[in-house]
């Protein structure tokens, strides 16, 4: 299985709410959040769209970077996404 250590960002719509995971396989990870295989917060609040994400050499950096990701305030997360995909458009066919 090939792992592509990555962190993301979810959302339920445009300025609503985020999630911010790290996984190994990031089009099975959004695949699962997508179908609602994921029980949990992403189901309860209806976040399946990917609004960002970066790949990463090791899982050790990718895990770095979500715990700091997570700790950021709501506007700066919001400002790394507008920078990168300003339309808040659903990345999914980009990573398949």
């Amino acid at each position: 299985m090939n792992k592509n250590p990555s962190v993301y960002i979810l959302a339920s719509k445009k300025n609503g709410t985020l999630y911010i995971g790290v996984t190994s396989s990031l089009i099975q990870r959004v695949w699962q959040h997508k179908n609602k295989q994921v029980a949990g917060f992403t189901e309860k609040y209806n976040v399946s769209t990917l609004v960002y994400f970066e790949q990463h050499e090791t899982m050790g950096t990718a895990i770095t970077r979500e715990k700091q990701l997570k700790k950021w305030n709501r506007d700066w997360k919001i400002n790394l996404i507008e920078e990168n995909n300003p339309q808040w458009e659903d990345l999914w066919e980009q990573i398949q």
